[in-house]
């Protein structure tokens, strides 16, 4: 979320921002946040004048005592300032309360850089990478899988429904082969391998997420406050929940690994079976802890691990940077990576990569101390290294030919060797 001060004493920007995100139904919030806020610091003003007062009444008394005069009269005021103290505090909570929920809704500050436009429509193609070739011929890659042995959808959805598969034989390994090559290459760059918990309580997810996640893509667990994660940037964000990191702790950079389990399965067709978007799935995840001054060259270093790991897997792709109208809350600046489906002849997104800034270290109260002292909020950063169902996918339909997967050269040492996937009994 903004941070209140920064509202407060940006608020023409921040009603600039909401008119070129086409959010100008937000703007009534803006004026009721900055509103609430003006009572919010009367309120505790005044409680502070009170505790002021009886800190010089108390004085007062001192005095009079030590020179054995009456002071019965200081004392029965003094008294009375605790009750009055206390409705005021009690008349702020509710005001801190509106308050939250306003800065938990509105959006973060885009980047100067977020080109202009009013859906995914208008976002603007910065890159095009590897050589687009045409599939057509191809069976969906749903049937492929199964006509080879290779998944197995029927059982699954058997004992789980729709969305889920069984990975089988040498095209499971290949999901975890994915996982090890894009490991390796981030650790090799200097991050830390990352295994989170795969449930979160709402209040830390409150601090990582867009609160309408909640309803639409989490799954809870009955009875206890527990999600299940969507992906490991969310446990990774929350994880310095509440501290104050050193500066030359900075930059912190993770690998995070995990399943990730989201509700939404997508539009009916071509995803209804098969293994793009499905609710589970496993991912490597690339999280960035830093200095604001670094924020953006953290964003394109994370772009470039990305594009390395399917330039290497031999996969066409293209970058995009989404426009302020379609860029969601929490970033203030977001490239996506869509590798090309053969099949389709179309790119589908594959990577989401996220400059956050500020907006998810306020909300969990995550700052780091200057060698001055003084304290700030650092910024948070997010790519995916690589989804592994969709790149299944990508690399089935480039590297598939008569009844075998030819494994791209970095992947076959994570494979024992082996070059290609074959028919399985």
């Amino acid at each position: 979320m903004l941070d209140l001060k920064f509202v407060r004493e940006n608020h023409s920007l921040i009603r600039k921002d909401l008119e070129k995100r086409k959010d100008k139904e937000k703007l009534p919030w803006l004026n009721e946040l900055l509103k609430l806020d003006e009572q919010y610091r009367k309120k505790l003003q005044e409680a502070e004048n009170l505790r002021a007062k009886r800190n010089e009444i108390t004085n007062e008394v001192k005095k009079l005592l030590s020179e054995k005069k009456d002071a019965k009269k200081k004392i029965a005021e003094a008294k009375s300032l605790p009750d009055k103290i206390k409705k005021i505090e009690k008349n702020t909570a509710p005001l801190k309360e509106k308050i939250d929920y306003y800065l938990m809704r509105l959006p973060n500050v885009l980047d100067e850089s977020v080109p202009y436009g009013k859906d995914d429509s208008e976002n603007v193609v910065v890159k095009e990478a590897g050589k687009k070739i045409s599939r057509k011929d191809l069976p969906p890659h749903g049937e492929l899988l199964e006509k080879h042995g290779w998944a197995d959808f029927d059982r699954a959805a058997k004992i789980a429904g729709s969305g889920f598969y069984f990975l089988k034989g040498q095209f499971a390994l290949l999901d975890f082969a994915l996982q090890r090559f894009a490991l390796d290459k981030l650790v090799k760059k200097g991050y830390s391998v990352i295994q989170p918990p795969l449930m979160m309580n709402r209040e830390a997810y409150s601090g990582v997420t867009d609160l309408n996640d909640f309803e639409n893509v989490m799954y809870k667990i009955d009875s206890e406050d527990l999600y299940l994660i969507a992906t490991s940037e969310h446990p990774m964000a929350a994880m310095f929940k509440d501290e104050i990191l050193s500066s030359e702790e900075l930059p912190i950079k993770f690998a995070g690994i995990s399943p990730c389990f989201r509700k939404e399965i997508g539009k009916h067709g071509i995803d209804t079976r098969g293994i793009f978007r499905v609710h589970q799935f496993n991912k490597v995840e690339q999280f960035v802890f830093c200095k604001p001054e670094e924020s953006e060259k953290f964003h394109e270093e994370l772009l470039e691990n990305a594009e390395e790991i399917f330039k290497e897997l031999g996969l066409a792709y293209r970058v995009v940077n989404i426009c302020t109208g379609d860029i969601g809350i929490v970033a203030a600046k977001k490239y996506d990576m869509d590798v090309w489906m053969p099949r389709e002849e179309k790119y589908r997104e594959v990577v989401s990569n996220s400059n956050c800034t500020t907006y998810q270290a306020v909300r969990s109260n995550i700052k780091f101390r200057n060698k001055d002292g003084s304290k700030e909020f650092v910024h948070t950063l997010n790519s995916t290294a690589i989804a592994t169902s969709r790149a299944l996918r990508a690399l089935l339909e480039t590297h598939y030919d008569k009844g075998v997967i030819k494994i791209p050269k970095p992947l076959q040492p994570y494979m024992n060797g082996a070059k290609e996937i074959k028919h399985e009994k």
